[in-house]
């Protein structure tokens, strides 16, 4: 009988230590997620009068957050770059995504890769009736405009904050700068 207790405490004790070991050895969701947690997957739209931009998908952010970029060459009033918010609407493809958006809120000016522009929050309505949050991005040099848009299920702050801490980790910006500049 003292045998089967050694055992089963033995087993316990590894058991949870285990526990103990595998939980500090994960790393927690974070809310947007860094560059590892990013991979690329396929373009998922079909083709229009724009070249097929890159896609990718965080799984690691707190939830599952998708972002799409594509360069708009030739595209840009090149005197007043991404003027205002109807030019975000306009052009960020967010009609790739969904046909129903509305925006949140007033957008504001941000830095790209180095690029000025607007960025602005949505709300999508999903053609299955879900709702998602999405961030415009359209950003400009000379002009030559970049689009992004993000969407996912979390709060427009995570969203916005997880699509432009990628698009600012140095191999997303460095292929951005290339892309504009035709390479």
């Amino acid at each position: 009988m003292r045998r089967v207790i050694a055992i089963a405490i033995t087993a316990s004790v590894f058991g949870a230590l285990s526990g103990v070991v595998g939980y500090q050895k994960t790393r927690p969701l974070t809310v947007g997620g860094d560059a590892r947690d990013w991979q690329e997957v396929a373009w998922p739209y079909p083709r229009d009068g724009w070249p097929v931009g890159r896609a990718f998908r965080c799984d690691g952010c707190a939830e599952p957050i998708e972002l799409y970029v594509r360069p708009k060459i030739g595209f840009c009033n090149s005197d007043s770059g991404v003027a205002d918010d109807d030019e975000v609407d306009r052009v960020a493809d967010l009609d790739l995504i969904s046909q129903r958006f509305a925006p949140l809120e007033p957008g504001r000016v941000i830095r790209v890769a180095d690029m000025p522009g607007r960025v602005r929050t949505y709300d999508l309505a999903m053609p299955d009736g879900s709702r998602r949050t999405a961030v415009g991005i359209a950003v400009s040099r000379r002009s030559d405009l970049l689009v992004a848009v993000a969407q996912g299920k979390g709060t427009a702050s995570q969203v916005q904050r997880a699509a432009l801490d990628y698009l600012a980790s140095p191999d997303i910006a460095h292929w951005m700068v290339a892309a504009m500049e035709g390479k």
